[in-house]
């Protein structure tokens, strides 16, 4: 049993090992090519992750293969605070993207989103300036509007398309603002328009491909519903991993738990099984 449990967590261990060479290789080759300021955000985490899976990883291996009693207990020491952390955020993640949702627009294929519709704490976070800098750079980067551009599509296929959330919140004005159609990108303001009259993002809306929706609270609306529809496919993988490393978990806990006993009572294990 002692044996079968070290070399099970030992596997284990050395799957997750190899596995972090890849993630340590890639946060590394960000750091040294990244091109856009959305890949170098990337790139820290990237980094911090693959250093942590490796130490860890080879702490769990070296201590199974070598019957090291004080690096399995500081393998599952810090094991037990990763399932700890994991739980905590898939429930964060799951609890600040339970609110918003897109609303239907009348013979529209798409939805339309607003900002106060989602968690207090999610607005705050693209109400900040700062952060509010970095994302704007990163929509401009990803060209997600220009592509809608270069589709040159007419009025009854550009209203039959299922746009994502930043498209229709950032590279188009709301349907509210009545805009005259051009194409994707372009839209004309009706004659004797007044920004009292209708909501403050038609004031926001320009032609210029740098501006379109960018200062608009229905893009940051937009940012928000795709962040949800993320966190939610992260959380979903987060639930799978909590039950794998649970399970690396119980198998660390069994063979620190048989590599003790078997040196706290050394004379009755040779005695009965010679």
């Amino acid at each position: 049993m002692v044996r079968l449990s070290n070399k099970l967590i030992g596997t284990l261990n050395l799957a997750i090992l190899l596995l972090s060479l890849p993630v340590l290789g890639g946060g590394i080759y960000l750091k040294a090519g990244a091109a856009t300021e959305c890949e170098k955000f990337l790139e820290a985490p990237l980094i911090a992750l693959g250093v942590f899976l490796f130490v860890v990883s080879l702490a769990g291996f070296i201590g199974a293969c070598y019957r090291n009693s004080c690096l399995l207990w500081l393998y599952l020491v810090v094991m037990f605070l990763l399932i700890l952390f994991l739980f905590c955020f898939t429930a964060f993640a799951f609890f600040v993207t339970n609110k918003g949702a897109g609303r239907a627009v009348s013979n529209r294929g798409f939805k339309e989103y607003r900002l106060g519709d989602f968690s207090r704490w999610l607005q705050k976070r693209v109400e900040d300036s700062k952060n509010w800098r970095r994302i704007r750079s990163c929509l401009d980067q990803r060209k997600a509007c220009k592509i809608m551009e270069q589709k040159n599509e007419t009025w009854a296929q550009f209203v039959g398309h299922d746009l994502s959330p930043i498209q229709s919140g950032c590279c188009k004005p709301p349907t509210a603002c009545n805009f005259t159609f051009v194409n994707a990108t372009t839209w004309v303001k009706p004659a004797g328009f007044h920004s009292g009259d209708i909501p403050a993002d038609c004031d926001a809306w320009e032609n210029d491909r740098s501006t379109l929706c960018y200062d608009c609270e229905s893009c940051k609306a937009g940012v928000l519903a795709q962040i949800k529809r993320d966190w939610k496919k992260i959380a979903a993988v987060n639930v799978v991993l909590l039950v794998f490393l649970l399970l690396v978990y119980s198998v660390g806990c069994c063979a620190f738990r048989n590599h003790r006993d078997e040196y706290r009572y050394p004379r009755f294990k040779r005695a009965r099984y010679p």
